[in-house]
């Protein structure tokens, strides 16, 4: 069996992953956007999740050491919703395995090519071509770790006619032990219960209650604090059945939690949430954009635990020398640190450059964006789609007459009555942070029109005024924006989908948690694992 064989025998299985249909019977629960038939406060709808392609890289790189993320370069890119994890728009094609046959293959055959990553895979030294004994052993190394759970003598029986299909008299084929060991890695990488975390479970005595068990547990908490597989020591407490209780998850998430690739996850998280992920600007600048939101986000979770709100109200920031420039602060000592943001206008993280940088447009900054980028993400308020007659592409039109850009905007929300509602929601949030331009800079005008003065104020209508970064992050941080809808934004990304209405009562009893614990989001998520509803799952109904 080649693996484009195995690729086009899992096509069907995809297929129902992507829709769900796996794990028992789902006619006792509500779909995404019904009624669950379990009180949310108990356990919590999940369905099949297809790795992401950083998920599916991170895996791949801890499965057989593969670091030059192949998903990346060999897979359409994920859809950001604006998490990249989303299961419920996820969607199985003949593209997407086409496209995993293609990867699959690369991954193993460089796996095999490489001594060192050989000799990690294969536990023993074949005797021969067509050695079994030494194939089942290797199947019995690798398999659990490629599955992520214990696996059967079905589950390797149904590899093992590999080695005969790679020593047989095939000239397409090498007779060699290692192209049996390269069809096998191949295989596995297109597999679904690689590519998909497939929560089966046990039935509880409640319809549509699955308990969880500790392997699928484990997946839970590694993809979610991670963005990969579990490791040796995680597969060990599921193994020695810890994960099933409070204690035990709490104890393993806080070690999670001090390893460096937490701390790569939560910047993913961030950089997701407030879309700051891909910045129109030079690699050097960049790069310093997000050293400085990461030492924050370092800062305020893992590094000085208390409350997350100092993300949004932190009086300092962490810059190097050139970025200091860039900025208009001191320069930190030796080289690189943190400086105060004193007399800039500047708090937190709207005073980075990289959320500053993220939502420009028309090579300008846009009040339209930046606004929708605080209804949205930092308010978590729908904002209505234009009208499919106005082109979004063009900068607003009937007011080129006037200079400065303020006045444009104006005009254009008093000549067109189909925008002026939204417009007036979200442009008058993005005129309080004109002052900064698409580089985060502060200026005093805009750009090249020193005539058109720029006052800075701003209003969040029905909230409040404010002028700059650091009176917008006090006005969020004050009304109760800034926790809550970082609560909801993190169970979105945790559950792989949005909240439903009908999970109402349970988001409000998280972000009431959230505030009791006095913002601690480091306690936040170790007590989200802790959880009894971490371990439970409600089924979907299609």
């Amino acid at each position: 069996m080649s693996s484009r064989l195995a690729g086009t025998a899992v096509l069907a299985l995809l297929l129902a992953c992507s829709t769900g249909q796996i794990g028992p019977d789902r006619e006792s629960a509500g779909g995404p956007d019904g009624p669950p038939a379990v009180d949310p406060l108990i356990a919590i709808q999940s369905g099949a999740r297809r790795l992401s392609q950083a998920e599916l890289d991170n895996t791949l790189r801890d499965l057989v050491g593969e670091d030059t993320a192949p998903a990346a370069r060999l897979l359409n890119e994920d859809e950001f919703r604006p998490f990249d994890n989303d299961y419920t728009i996820q969607q199985a094609s003949a593209a997407l395995i086409t496209s995993l046959e293609a990867l699959a293959e690369e991954v193993a055959a460089r796996a095999v090519a490489d001594g060192a990553r050989r000799a990690a895979l294969v536990p023993c030294t074949p005797s021969s071509a067509a050695d079994e004994a030494c194939f089942r052993q290797f199947l019995e190394s690798y398999l659990p770790r490629a599955f992520r759970r214990p696996v059967t003598g079905e589950d390797i029986d149904a590899y093992v006619p590999l080695l005969a299909y790679a020593s047989e008299d095939n000239p397409a084929v090498d007779n060699d032990f290692y192209t049996a060991v390269e069809l096998a890695v191949a295989a596995t990488i297109q597999d679904p219960e690689l590519l998909y975390r497939i929560e089966r479970g046990t039935p509880g005595d409640t319809p549509g209650l699955v308990e969880l068990d500790e392997y699928e547990i484990a997946n839970r908490m590694s993809y979610l604090l991670w963005a990969s597989m579990p490791d040796d020591q995680l597969f060990a407490a599921a193994g020695a059945g810890s994960l099933q209780s409070p204690q035990g998850r709490r104890a393993e998430a806080l070690r999670m939690l001090d390893d460096p690739k937490a701390r790569t996850q939560l910047h993913r998280f961030h950089a997701m949430w407030l879309g700051y992920r891909s910045i129109p600007h030079s690699p050097d600048l960049v790069a310093a954009f997000n050293r400085e939101t990461s030492a924050l986000i370092d800062r305020v979770i893992l590094d000085e635990p208390g409350s997350y709100l100092r993300l949004f109200t932190m009086d300092e920031t962490f810059v190097d020398d050139s970025l200091a420039d860039h900025y208009g602060l001191p320069h930190p000592a030796d080289g690189e640190g943190w400086v105060s943001y004193e007399g800039t206008g500047r708090a937190g993280i709207l005073g980075h450059g990289s959320l500053l940088a993220a939502f420009s447009k028309f090579e300008d900054t846009s009040p339209t964006q930046r606004g929708i980028l605080v209804r949205t993400r930092l308010m978590c308020e729908e904002v209505p789609r234009p009208p499919p007659t106005v082109d979004t592409d063009q900068p607003p039109q009937g007011a080129m007459d006037a200079l400065c850009k303020y006045e444009r905007y104006a005009e254009h929300r008093d000549q067109s009555s189909s925008c002026a509602a939204c417009h007036s929601l979200v442009d008058p949030i993005g005129f309080g942070l004109e002052n900064y331009d698409i580089a985060g800079r502060y200026r005093e005008h805009d750009d090249g029109l020193p005539e058109c003065v720029i006052d800075g104020s701003g209003e969040i209508v029905n909230v409040g005024s404010f002028a700059g970064p650091a009176e917008l992050s006090q006005l969020l941080v004050d009304n109760g924006y800034a926790d809550s809808c970082a609560v909801r934004q993190f169970l979105a990304f945790a559950l792989g989908r949005p909240t439903t209405s009908y999970e109402a009562a349970l988001v409000e009893e998280i972000i009431e948690a959230f505030r009791a614990g006095q913002h601690d989001f480091k306690a936040f998520v170790v007590d989200f694992i802790a959880s009894e509803r971490f371990a439970r799952r409600v089924e979907e109904r299609l």
